[in-house]
């Protein structure tokens, strides 16, 4: 009986790993996609920030996109002068005491899945704001 029991069950637990590892597969795809998309925004964030304090002490749109693109570099896509918000356009000269502009900058940038299960990708953005002439 016992022997018979056994012969019966062979390659159950075949079927049930079968069934499983899809979910497993999905998990580990999620958790990887999460992870890296935690990354990418780390990165803008820093870049954004990069980039409001080049344009706060410099005054300078040009310098301010290359330092948000240098804070930037490791992404791939490469962020492009489009996905670069600058305002205001000048940082104005200081007014008298207690007036003070804020320079910000910001990102948009989008960021494409890694595997492509769960779509074309996320629309990731990030802002940096900095208080012009430093």
């Amino acid at each position: 009986m016992v022997g018979r029991r056994l012969r019966d069950e062979r390659g159950a637990s075949a079927v049930e790993f079968a069934m499983i590892v899809p979910l497993l597969i999905a998990l580990v795809l999620g958790i990887a996609e999460f992870g890296h998309a935690f990354s990418v925004q780390g990165t803008l964030s820093a870049a954004a920030r990069e980039g409001a304090r080049a344009m706060a002490l410099q005054n300078d749109q040009a310098a301010a996109r290359t330092a948000v693109r240098g804070a930037a570099a490791t992404l791939d896509p490469d962020i492009t002068d489009a996905q670069i918000t600058i305002t205001p356009a000048s940082c104005p000269l200081l007014g008298g005491i207690g007036s003070s502009t804020y320079v910000s900058v910001t990102i948009s940038y989008p960021k494409p899945y890694l595997t492509g299960f769960f779509g074309s990708g996320l629309s990731l953005s990030a802002k940096g704001v900095m208080r012009c002439n430093g």
